[in-house]
Formats: structure tokens, C-alpha cells, sequence
């Protein structure tokens, strides 16, 4: 259910109304508007119907049920969408257009430290770089782990852009906390539900990625595992689904975005390299991507791709990613929104 409390309800009667819903085995959650607050009770759907009493409180508008069964991540209980703050003075979701990029896997510092700089140079607003790999064989680069970390935090130092990467086993939670900017969840994790109710208890920004099968209705009950645990700092992330298509790697779903952004008031990020395994194919889907009113783009970037320990293939080298920078430009400026930075 929602409770939609009146332009102008105390604080004191706010109050009230959280206490009543936790009275009635039901966790509140405060959505503050500019005009009004908004309470979302979530909890078993059985027996919701006793929560219409708290429409009779003092500052309480009306109580209206929550239809999707995400109740949270949806814009029936916040229309606006969400701007996720990743540090002062860069948020993902508001008006400006997003580029995190860097290499698949973290492999020196001269690899990383190297990348960084010529990202930042061209625009990227965030380094991205995976210390831990799940891979599907257990015989190919796992990743570097906490010394993989320690060369990002080195990059981060060296450059000044905040860290995505990834975790992938709920005992590296804290520790993958003390590096990450962003924490990054893959599509082999999106239902590892014991990694998401984790994460949900940190007050760090989280990366979602769909998974490779995984509906958009799926992908948002993920989301809403993180949400229920009171981290409200998810960013959703389209990498390209499994079909009957072998031209490319995955295939990117790029009607997921405007999907989303009907669906949730989450914001909704786009990776080109795992969707298509082909550098070539990477820009296209960056200005696709801009075009269909996402909020920002994680790309694969490596200074010499033919020595990659991972996913060399689908990485651009810093040149082309420069050029594609730039023509991205005219793509996000036509949607109305302008490139960070």
C-alpha cells in the first residue's frame, strides 16, 4: 500500500503513521516529495487490506494500493525518477548523460592507471574494472581480488573518478565496500538474492545488471530485494539478453529502456560491450543507446585488447573510444540532456 500524506502533514504525524504500519507487521518506507511525503508499506501481501485503516489518521491524504509487485522500485509509489548520487556533484539519473569505462579486469597498474587517465580524458565520468571474475570456466582469469582493488583505489587516486566493480560472493561484501564507489552486481548474480539482501544494508550506490535470462519483471523484483533492505541507491543496468542469435555476443534489449523508465522511477545505464562481444559494433549501440533516453553507459576500454585477460574481443582501444566520445555528444544533446562533465 501507499500512504499519501497531505501537503503539509507535521512531521510528528509522519511519525505516527510509521509507527502504525510496523504496529500492523508491515515495514514503512518514506519517499520525500517536494510537496508531500509518501510512505510505502511493504510486506505480505495477505491481510493488506487492514492497513486502509491508517486513511482515518491525522495527515493522511489517502492509502491506495501498490498494483505491480515491486512496489518500491515502481513509479506508482514515486512518479519522479530517482538521481542516485555516487559523490558530491555527480549523480546518475538527473539531466546529464553518464560514461563509466575501463577495462573488463584489472591486470597492472600500468594497465589501469594507463586506461584511466585516457578515459577521463575523453569524458568518462567513472572507471570501471573487475578485481573479482566470475567466469564461466573455472580454468580462464578469475581476477586479481583485494590487489586488483588496491591498483582501482591507486587509479581513483591518480585521476580523480570514483570505482564501479564488481562483487561476486557475499564474504567479499566489506570488503569490495572499502574500495567501490559503485557496487557492481553481474547478470550471473542478478538473482543471487542472499548477495542482493546484503548489499540492501549498505549505503553505497549498487549496479544491478539484468541477467542473460532474465525478464524485465524479474529484473525489477532483483531491484527490489536491495530496495526492501533500505539501500534505495540502485541503478539498473541492460547488457544484452540470451536469444537464438549467434552474431553477437548477446542481444541487446534496447527497448528495455524505455520499458524501465515507464515501469520505475530507477535509472537505467547500458552495456554495449557485453551485449555485443564486437568492438566494432560498440558505438552504434552507445548513440542507440543515448536515442532510447538512458541515463549513461558502461564501456569496455583497454589500451592494447589483443593482450587482454578478458573479453579483449569487445573492448575499444582508447583512440576509437575517443572518437566515439565525441560523436556521442550530438546523440545525448538531441535526447536534451549534455554529457557529464
Amino acid at each position: 500500500m501507499i500512504i499519501v500524506m497531505k501537503n503539509g502533514a507535521s512531521q510528528e504525524e509522519l511519525a505516527e503513521v510509521e509507527k502504525k504500519i510496523i504496529a500492523l507487521g508491515y515495514q514503512p518506507h518514506v519517499i520525500h516529495g517536494e510537496t508531500r511525503n509518501v510512505v510505502g508499506a511493504v510486506g505480505d501481501e495477505r491481510g493488506k487490506e487492514k492497513l486502509q485503516i491508517i486513511e482515518s489518521m491525522q495527515g493522511v491524504e489517502r492509502v491506495v494500493p501498490i498494483l505491480k509487485p515491486y512496489k518500491l522500485a515502481s513509479r506508482e509509489v514515486q512518479p519522479e525518477p530517482s538521481e542516485i548520487e555516487i559523490v558530491p556533484g555527480l549523480g546518475i539519473g538527473g539531466k546529464e548523460f553518464v560514461v563509466v569505462a575501463g577495462p573488463c579486469s584489472v591486470e597492472s597498474q600500468k594497465q589501469i592507471c594507463e586506461t584511466a587517465e585516457a578515459v577521463k580524458q575523453s569524458g568518462a565520468r567513472l572507471l570501471r574494472g573487475g578485481a573479482f571474475k566470475p567466469r564461466t570456466s573455472p580454468y580462464s582469469f578469475q581476477g586479481m581480488e583485494e590487489d586488483g582493488l588496491k591498483l582501482l583505489a591507486e587509479a581513483r587516486k591518480l585521476t580523480g573518478l570514483p570505482i564501479v566493480t564488481e562483487v561476486v560472493n557475499p564474504r567479499d561484501v566489506e570488503l569490495v565496500a572499502k574500495y567501490a564507489d559503485i557496487m557492481q552486481v553481474g547478470a550471473r548474480n542478478t538473482q543471487n538474492f542472499a548477495l542482493l539482501k546484503m548489499l540492501g544494508q549498505l549505503d553505497k550506490p549498487i549496479l544491478l545488471k539484468r541477467g542473460m535470462a532474465v525478464t524485465i519483471q524479474e529484473f525489477l523484483m532483483s531491484a527490489e530485494y536491495i530496495l526492501s533492505e533500505g539501500n534505495r541507491r540502485v541503478i539498473l543496468c541492460e547488457r544484452g539478453i540470451r536469444t537464438f542469435e549467434t552474431a553477437t555476443r548477446n542481444t541487446l534489449d534496447i527497448s528495455a529502456v524505455p520499458v524501465l523508465k515507464q515501469q520505475t522511477h530507477l535509472p537505467v545505464m547500458i552495456d554495449p560491450s557485453h551485449a555485443t562481444g564486437h568492438s566494432h559494433l560498440v558505438p552504434s549501440m552507445c548513440y542507440a543507446a543515448a536515442a532510447a533516453g538512458a541515463d549513461g553507459l558502461l564501456v569496455e576500454v583497454h589500451p592494447c585488447p589483443e593482450e587482454a585477460s578478458s573479453d579483449g574481443p569487445q573492448s575499444l582501444r582508447p583512440a576509437e573510444f575517443d572518437a566515439m566520445m565525441k560523436k556521442l555528444r550530438a546523440f545525448v544533446e538531441v535526447t536534451g540532456r549534455k554529457m557529464a562533465g
